[in-house]
């Protein structure tokens, strides 16, 4: 593609410029070939700017910043006042803005985001949509293949993957959208056809400072909405109710109570899943599904009623409920021989520790002892640690205190911070989250019951700044 079309949107004067073509889009510098475009971008460690002359060395036709670059003359370098905002519109323009020729479902919020878009996924699925699905589980999609990387993908990759999507004929995305991507701008371009609000809690405050401009952040998504658009919102969360009021999509209000568009009744709770009755209209649908916990029934009613709102059949609402029995590392059970249970749980927020752990305390045998096993991740909110601790306090009979992604941290600091308010002894420090789950498994009785919370499937731990391979479930599976 020709530069001077591919920026026709940043409102620069194209005039002067040579013509060059444009083979592919770069932000790391090693990328860069001849032909790429070098967008410079300034992170949190290490800024692009510096790495310039690198990608003009390795061929790079033209650089994107947003400075003058004194040494930079053999090729053009067009300035811009934010290039994070610059890249997710030359992204889009370069594969002719795919967003537009698909329908579009944005999931935003601090805890359901995967489970409410895998649900969805299923109903699309039963629905007979050509669907994916993409986020924290990585892309899914029949026939696509890639690795998990950011909830959110960068501008270029996602675009790309949108192209790829169109070819393969799929219809309908459903996407989970981080904070951090929404201001990065990751997803500045992207046409959605309905924006949903999960929850908002406490998390990212290392990256958002207060609760104030997390919620502003989470926002966006549903300022980006078009009248003609659709925001499905969970107005049992009091910031729901704001962007309700403040989003000018049409409002389609989702609640465990009656004052809403689409609401339950009838709920039953219990380890063998949970069944109600959605009540939209006139019409009233009996859900069933296999997961656990009355915080899932938040994320499977949102899924229905996006599905609801796009009109799709209750039968087949149901359908796509009920086979979508498992969600990976989301409340997954697995049953040991010696009849004790394994709950593994990605949880890593205070909110979503509490209803994990309320849930489970509610359902289990009186007589059984609820281990818990979790940690805290390093170079994030500090502040949440010792509340998540005092959580599991509350709730357990026995913790061990293990490393979660300590990072560049260090684990003893960070298992000091989170034992700091508790006032039992009923908890063992661990420097090693392996030996810790493994002790903890050989340490069950019958009926007793180990919550290992915080990584969910995830297959590595990030110690020192490096991801070495690491996984809950293989060392479970060990036991089986």
């Amino acid at each position: 593609m020709k530069l001077e079309k591919l920026i026709k949107n940043l409102s620069i004067d194209t005039a002067s410029l040579p013509s060059i073509n444009v083979d592919n889009i770069c932000t790391h510098s090693p990328e860069v070939n001849k032909g790429s475009l070098f967008v410079a971008i300034k992170g949190f460690t290490t800024d692009g700017h510096d790495y310039i002359q690198q990608a003009v060395n390795n061929g790079a036709s033209a650089i994107i910043s947003d400075r003058h670059i004194a040494n930079v003359v053999s090729i053009p370098n067009i300035k811009v006042g934010n290039t994070r905002s610059a890249l997710s519109k030359i992204a889009s323009t370069f594969y002719n803005n795919p967003s537009k020729d698909l329908n579009i479902i944005g999931i935003t919020g601090t805890n359901g985001k995967t489970t409410t878009a895998s649900i969805l996924y299923s109903i699309f699925k039963a629905n007979g949509f050509k669907c994916a699905q993409l986020g924290t589980l990585g892309t899914i999609a029949d026939g696509f293949k890639t690795t998990k990387t950011l909830t959110t993908l960068d501008p270029v990759s996602l675009h790309r993957t949108f192209r790829e999507f169109i070819k393969m004929d799929i219809s309908h995305v459903i996407m989970e959208v981080s904070s951090h991507a929404l201001d990065q701008f990751r997803v500045a371009d992207v046409e959605f056809n309905v924006g949903v609000f999960t929850n908002l809690s406490n998390e990212h405050l290392d990256y958002h400072k207060n609760m104030e401009d997390y919620f502003e952040t989470k926002s966006k998504l549903f300022q980006m909405l078009k009248p003609s658009n659709m925001a499905v919102i969970n107005c049992d969360d009091k910031m729901g109710l704001k962007i309700a009021k403040d989003s000018k999509a049409k409002i389609v209000s989702v609640s465990k109570q009656t004052n809403a568009d689409i609401y339950l009744t009838n709920l039953i709770s219990c380890f063998d899943g949970v069944e109600f009755i959605v009540n939209y209209g006139n019409k009233k649908i009996p859900i069933a599904s296999s997961l656990i916990g009355e915080y899932n029934v938040e994320n499977i009613l949102c899924a229905v009623s996006i599905a609801l709102s796009l009109d799709i059949e209750p039968d087949i609402i149901q359908k796509g409920v009920s086979e979508c029995d498992i969600i990976p590392g989301r409340m997954e059970i697995i049953k040991l021989k010696n009849k004790s249970t394994i709950i593994v749980d990605y949880a890593h927020t205070p909110d979503a520790y509490k209803k994990v752990l309320q849930t489970i305390k509610r359902m289990k045998p009186e007589d059984s002892k609820l281990n818990v096993l979790f940690g805290c991740g390093g170079n994030r909110d500090r502040e949440k640690r010792p509340e998540m601790g005092k959580i599991v306090e509350d709730y357990s009979d026995i913790m061990w205190i293990v490393p979660d992604n300590p990072r560049t941290e260090n684990i003893i600091d960070i298992n000091n911070q989170i034992i700091k308010d508790l006032k039992e002894s009923n908890f063992q420090l661990f420097e090693d989250r392996g030996k810790a789950l493994k002790m903890a498994i050989k340490s069950l009785n019958s009926g007793d019951i180990l919550v290992v919370l915080g990584k969910g499937r995830e297959d590595y731990q990030e110690i020192n700044g490096k991801k070495i391979n690491y996984s809950d479930i293989e060392i479970i599976q060990g036991f089986i």
